[in-house]
């Protein structure tokens, strides 16, 4: 059955948070946030857009690495303002800091742990420093 349900953006002042999943492994790759704007171009173009909140501005996943997430699925939570977005994750890497998830350090008894493998340099990639 179809529904015609929408997200709901006005709880967290126009943005819902987006859950990233890697469609093939089902590992969690990120958490990002989305605006009306960034939900329809990701619609309409079928690669995750975004809403920086410390940035103030759209961004598009990949616009500076390369790194494009391709959706392949959609899934909306029970409130209509949470989504998941389960993507093909071009060239390993979600993260900004070279890792293939954002989610890379585990808390241990004796403190962070780094449990990742960086997969590129960001200071080459983003020609930082």
């Amino acid at each position: 059955m179809k529904e015609k349900i929408t997200p709901d953006f006005t709880k967290l002042g126009g943005l819902i948070p987006a859950i990233v999943q890697d469609y093939a492994t089902g590992a969690v790759l990120m958490l990002a946030f989305m605006n009306e704007e960034a939900w329809n171009l990701t619609l309409s173009t079928r690669e995750a857009h975004y809403y920086s909140r410390s940035r103030r501005t759209l961004w598009h996943k990949g616009g500076t690495s390369g790194h494009v997430q391709k959706v392949k699925e959609i899934l909306l939570d029970c409130d209509a303002d949470t989504v998941l977005l389960k993507v093909e994750q071009v060239g390993n890497a979600a993260c900004h800091e070279g890792y293939a998830s954002c989610f890379f350090r585990r808390l241990a008894e004796d403190g962070w742990q780094v449990v990742g493998t960086p997969v590129f340099d960001p200071q080459e990639v983003y020609k930082r420093g």
